[in-house]
């Protein structure tokens, strides 16, 4: 059971090693500005593979249990499938519901472990291979890997590490866990942190806050939804910055541009944040240096928190 790109390592190792008797994903979505049907990438692989699929609407209706169950399963494994699972669905395989967590539960629980970590300034995360119970994230822990998590390093770049990290660590202790050698433990009672679905609100800047605080919030919505700001009244990406110490740099309010090497730079509530990549609306991303260039009133005007008139 997964949907996006971070499930399809799993999905990989398994079809490999095991004899996947199906695929639950979530349903096709218009995209793009044809707003056509996408398939999600896991149902991609699937069909590239061969192995049944099936995308139900809710997996919590009788129907869709019993589709599952008539695979008959031993185990089931999770890997961000995006639905809440069902006692039935839980108690319908032998072995469980096995899930992939990219954290070091119990922290991070939820449905963004990975932009937690990072704007938290965490040093290090994970990935868990869980046991899945009704709670949140709160099942019994077969095994953890954690990971040191790079200076500019943006939630996709550790994504991707994660989603190959777990599925490596998924297909080291299945056999164990198959086995009976292998016994889920409890989830410490301390250290437990939850984490809330992403809102696209959460990724506009505030320039009054530090340049590490912004430098993190835009590394943990890159690439998606993309950190924010306003120019003049129109939206700009900022999907790569550096904090920067300048020995010379304007003592004006948040949000003021200045020119440092080239490249644009911004004054927040405490330090100064160099640009590094921005994208305006409907074009492509840009190296700092070169939309400065194309841009050069930028310097000097003050970047905003909020559109004209809000």
């Amino acid at each position: 059971m997964g949907t996006p790109e971070f499930a399809l390592p799993t999905l990989e190792q398994l079809a490999e090693h095991y004899a996947v008797v199906g695929v639950v994903t979530q349903p096709d979505r218009p995209a793009g500005r044809g707003r056509r049907l996408v398939m999600p990438p896991v149902k991609e692989l699937a069909v590239a593979e061969g192995i049944p699929v099936f995308q139900p609407g809710r997996l919590r209706d009788a129907e869709a249990i019993e589709r599952v169950r008539a695979w008959a399963p031993d185990v089931i494994v999770v890997a961000a499938f995006g639905q809440i699972l069902p006692p039935a669905v839980l108690e319908s395989a032998p072995f469980g519901v096995l899930n992939v967590h990219p954290s070091l539960l119990p922290r991070w629980r939820g449905a963004a472990p990975i932009q937690g970590a990072l704007l938290a300034g965490d040093a290090v995360t994970g990935v868990t291979i869980m046991k899945m119970d009704e709670g949140l994230d709160t099942g019994p822990i077969l095994a953890a890997r954690e990971t040191p998590i790079g200076r500019g390093e943006t939630a996709g770049q550790l994504e991707t590490r994660l989603a190959h990290l777990g599925a490596e660590l998924l297909l080291e202790v299945l056999p164990a866990y198959l086995g009976g050698s292998l016994k889920p433990r409890p989830q410490p009672e301390e250290g437990v942190t939850v984490t809330r679905r992403i809102r696209k609100e959460q990724a506009q800047i505030d320039w009054a806050h530090s340049a590490e605080a912004v430098h993190r919030q835009i590394r943990a919505f890159a690439p998606d939804p993309g950190a924010y700001t306003f120019w003049n009244g129109t939206r700009v990406k900022v999907l790569a910055a550096q904090p920067v110490h300048p020995a010379v740099a304007p003592q004006g309010e948040p949000g003021l541009v200045f020119l440092w090497k080239a490249q644009p730079a911004v004054v927040t509530g405490a330090g100064h944040l160099i640009l590094a990549q921005l994208q305006m609306a409907g074009k492509r991303p840009m190296d700092g240096g070169a939309f400065v260039r194309g841009r050069q009133e930028l310097v000097g005007t003050v970047l905003g928190s909020q559109e004209p008139g809000e």
